[in-house]
């Protein structure tokens, strides 16, 4: 395999093609990017057996072959080599020369063949969105996955229901919940669930002025992202049934400016020890809302003013749970609605209904 590149162009693909390579495997291939150069191209992978990466640079190719090289090794020679253009020389021993300018670096590769065939999905349902609606609901979901290695790991993902002309995202690991919700122009009806750290890399890869198409099989799904094919398998298995979780009722619902309730919670949270992970007393009242806690470290509170509805209510809860709620709601203001000190604590926007956050209490002692 002999071929002529761009040094950028390798290098930014294959920085991003090795984010899914795992840093170790039983399998040594699976430990490198595969590169397959032919018709004047050549097109690098990467795979974890759960979620794989490909793309394709433009290249002179004077032999077609294929090689698998070790991805941190090759990403960061490409990334230092001096010179714009780069030669990569693999001879029959998958001997790999890399050349740039006066620079010259032997790898020892391993024979193409051996790297584990991607899925091939064929016959999906294909729906598009675009990419800032997508890193939107992404974003505000995203934070709310379980565990991976957690007893459930289906609820390590982010289920996607699409149907009446909407789509939905929702997130729960047991102690919160997020929702987010869009209308779309689409007939299409689908429920799967995918596993946030492939969203989480599908967002990385997209840029503004796009539209990602989404291909959804029955086992994968396959998302085409500037220039990026990105394949997972789905998550399997029963999703917690989020819309029992939701109190059709609260007794009190408060307004409150987000960027201020932010930095109450951070305020306080600096005398919380992470392994203790002490709740934060939030308390609401004649038009403010109190924060307190105290920890073996010492103790705070702050205060904000908020619009109140209700009955004055005092709840404790975990801050960080809280402060990434309020983080994802990305506006102005949020509703902050309970109906006692043990139930949960519901956010939403203060007009429409793009999304639901639910954060559990904890029993204040």
């Amino acid at each position: 395999m002999i071929f002529t590149c761009s040094r950028a162009a390798l290098s930014e693909a294959a920085n991003h093609v090795s984010r899914v390579v795992p840093a170790k495997s039983t399998y040594p291939a699976l430990m490198g990017i595969l590169l397959v150069a032919g018709q004047g191209k050549v097109t690098l992978s990467g795979y974890d057996l759960e979620m794989g990466i490909t793309t394709s640079i433009d290249a002179n190719v004077e032999q077609p072959g294929k090689v698998v090289l070790d991805a941190r090794l090759f990403c960061d020679i490409v990334r230092r080599l001096p010179e714009d253009r780069v030669n990569v020389n693999v001879n029959e021993r998958h001997l790999c020369q890399i050349t740039s300018g006066k620079s010259l670096f032997s790898l020892v590769g391993i024979n193409g063949d051996e790297f584990p065939e991607l899925p091939d999905v064929q016959n999906g349902q294909p729906i598009s969105l675009p990419a800032p609606l997508l890193d939107s609901m992404v974003r505000q979901t995203i934070y709310a996955t379980g565990d991976p290695n957690g007893s459930r790991p289906v609820l390590a993902g982010i289920k996607v229901e699409v149907s009446d002309g909407e789509i939905r995202m929702i997130a729960v690991d047991g102690a919160r919940l997020a929702v987010r919700c869009e209308k779309i122009d689409t007939a299409q009806e689908m429920t799967f669930v995918v596993p946030g750290k492939t969203f989480a890399e599908v967002v990385k890869l997209m840029k503004e002025d796009e539209n990602v198409l989404m291909s959804v099989s029955p086992r994968q799904i396959v998302f085409s992202v500037n220039g990026y094919s990105v394949v997972s398998r789905l998550l399997e298995g029963e999703f917690i049934n989020y819309k029992r979780t939701i109190p059709p009722t609260t007794g009190t619902k408060v307004v409150a400016n987000t960027a201020d309730m932010i930095d109450v919670i951070e305020r306080i949270s600096q005398v919380i020890v992470e392994r203790l992970r002490t709740p934060v007393t939030c308390r609401f009242e004649e038009g403010l809302f109190k924060a307190a806690c105290t920890t073996e470290r010492g103790n705070a509170q702050d205060e904000l003013p908020v619009k109140l509805e209700g009955e004055n209510i005092n709840i404790g809860c975990n801050s960080r749970f809280l402060l990434e709620a309020l983080r994802a709601a990305e506006t102005d203001e949020v509703e902050i609605s309970m109906s006692g000190p043990l139930s949960p604590i519901i956010i939403r926007p203060t007009q429409g209904e793009s999304f639901l956050f639910i954060v559990l209490p904890v029993r204040i002692k």
